[in-house]
C-alpha cells in the first residue's frame, strides 16, 4: 500500500515537465479554429430547429420523409457535439500541463466546473430554449452532459495517461454491446412525469435517449476521456504530430467505412439499399446521435482530427475570424440560443401571432410556424455575424485578464 504522504506528494507535482516546446499559443490555434468552426456549424443546426416548417414535420434524417439538403444540413452539424466534447478533454489537459499546475489543481477545476455547467444547464440554458419558467418540461442536453464528464474526468486524471485512454477507448468502442437494454418513458405527455422506476431513470440517464433525457452520459464521458489522452499529441514537434493526426484521424475514417460496410456491429441501425444512389449513400452515413454509436463517432472524430491538420496551417481573416468564436465558446452557446429564440418571438410578432405559443422549446411552437432552409439559412448567418462583436470583445479580456472566474466562462 503506498504511503499517504507519497501520494499527497504526488498529486501535488505538475502534471509534465516544463521542459522548452513550441510555443503554446501556435499549438491552441488550431484547436481554437476548430472549435470555433464547430459552435459556428452548432448554431446552424439549432437556427434549423427553430426557423424551419420541416422541423415540427418530420426527423431531417428520416429518408422516407427528408429531402437530401434538409439531411446534409443536420449531418454536417453531428460534427459539432463529439468534437466540441473532445476537445474539452484535451483543453483540460492542456489547462494541466501548464508549468507548476497540479493534478490536485486541475481536478478541482474540473469538478468545480462541471458542477457550474450542470447548474447553467438547468437554468440560464433552459431558459433560452423554453423562454418560461414552467419547470414541469426539462430538457437535459449537451451542456448537462458535458458537465457529468468533467465531474468524472475530475477522477480520472489521477490514473496513468494510458489508463485514461483505455477508458476512454473501451467506453466508446464497447457501449453499443449494451443497446439492447430497454427502459420504460420517464414522461407519459410533455410535462406529465411517468411512475418510472430508478432502474429506468438510472439507465436513462446513463445510456438511452428517453425524454427529458436527450443526451445520456455514456459514451460522452469516454469521448472526453479520450480527448484527454489525446493532449500529449498536440505537444510534439510539428511534424511528427502531423504525422501522427494523419494516421489517427485517417485510421478512426477507416474503421467506420469498415464497419459501416459490414453492416454489423457498431450501430443500432443498419444502413440499407434506397430508391436513388444518393440516399443509399446518406443512409451509409445516416449513423445514430443519441446516444453517439462507435461508428458515428468514428466518423466524426476522425474528420475532426484530420482536419486539425489542415487548421494547423490555416491562415489569414477568415482564421482569425473563426479562432475568435473557438476562445469563447461558452459565451457564443448561450447567447445564440437567447439570439435565436428573440428572433423567433420577434418574427413571429410582426406576423402577428399569439406570442404566448412561442414561449416554448421549438417542438411545440404552432404548426403553422417555419419557413424554408434558405430562411435557416439566412438567419444563421445574421445570428454568427451580430454575435461577433461581443465575442472579440470577451476573447481580448480572457487574453488580457487572468481573474479565476474567467475560466468558468
Amino acid at each position: 500500500m503506498v504511503a499517504p504522504s507519497k501520494v499527497a506528494a504526488a498529486s501535488a507535482v505538475p502534471l509534465v515537465e516544463t521542459e522548452a516546446r513550441e510555443p503554446a499559443r501556435k499549438r491552441l490555434d488550431s484547436v481554437d479554429l476548430l472549435r470555433g468552426v464547430v459552435i459556428v456549424v452548432m448554431a446552424l443546426d439549432h437556427v434549423r430547429d427553430y426557423f424551419t416548417r420541416a422541423t415540427h414535420l418530420f426527423d431531417p434524417t428520416d429518408l422516407t420523409k427528408t429531402t437530401a439538403p434538409i439531411f446534409l444540413t443536420r449531418w454536417i452539424t453531428h460534427f459539432c457535439a463529439p468534437t466540441f466534447v473532445f476537445l474539452a478533454g484535451t483543453s483540460a489537459f492542456l489547462y494541466g500541463s501548464r508549468p507548476g499546475r497540479t493534478r490536485n489543481e486541475l481536478a478541482r477545476f474540473l469538478l468545480t466546473r462541471g458542477l457550474w455547467l450542470i447548474f447553467i444547464e438547468m437554468t440560464v440554458v433552459r431558459l433560452a430554449w423554453q423562454f418560461n419558467f414552467n419547470y414541469h418540461f426539462i430538457n437535459i442536453q449537451v451542456i448537462w452532459a458535458i458537465g457529468w464528464s468533467m465531474v468524472a474526468l475530475a477522477g480520472l486524471v489521477y490514473l496513468p495517461m494510458w489508463a485514461i485512454g483505455l477508458f476512454g477507448v473501451a467506453m466508446i468502442a464497447t457501449h453499443n454491446l449494451f443497446d439492447g437494454i430497454g427502459v420504460a418513458p420517464l414522461v407519459s405527455a410533455p410535462g406529465v412525469f411517468a411512475h418510472a422506476s430508478v432502474r429506468d431513470w438510472l439507465w436513462s440517464i446513463l445510456h438511452v435517449q428517453n425524454p427529458p433525457v436527450t443526451y445520456p452520459l455514456i459514451p460522452w464521458i469516454g469521448v472526453m476521456a479520450a480527448g484527454y489522452a489525446f493532449g500529449p499529441v498536440l505537444q510534439h514537434d510539428p511534424n511528427r504530430r502531423r504525422r501522427e493526426l494523419i494516421w489517427l484521424g485517417t485510421a478512426l475514417i477507416a474503421g467506420f467505412v469498415v464497419l459501416r460496410t459490414i453492416n454489423g456491429y457498431g450501430d443500432p441501425h443498419h444502413w440499407s439499399s434506397q430508391p436513388t444512389g444518393l440516399f443509399t449513400f446518406l443512409s451509409f452515413l445516416n449513423t445514430t446521435k443519441y446516444p453517439p454509436s462507435l461508428l458515428f463517432l468514428l466518423m466524426t472524430l476522425g474528420g475532426a482530427i484530420l482536419s486539425l491538420v489542415l487548421f494547423e496551417r490555416s491562415r489569414g481573416p477568415l482564421a482569425r475570424f473563426f479562432i475568435v468564436y473557438g476562445r469563447v465558446p461558452f459565451l457564443f452557446y448561450v447567447a445564440h440560443l437567447y439570439l435565436i429564440h428573440a428572433l423567433v418571438l420577434l418574427v413571429a410578432g410582426l406576423r402577428g401571432d399569439d406570442l404566448h405559443g412561442y414561449l416554448v422549446v421549438w417542438r411545440f411552437m404552432p404548426e403553422s410556424w417555419g419557413y424554408g432552409l434558405g430562411v435557416a439559412y439566412a438567419v444563421w448567418v445574421f445570428v454568427v455575424l451580430a454575435l461577433y462583436p461581443v465575442c472579440r470583445w470577451f476573447a481580448g479580456v480572457k487574453a488580457t485578464r487572468r481573474d479565476a472566474w474567467l475560466s468558468y466562462l
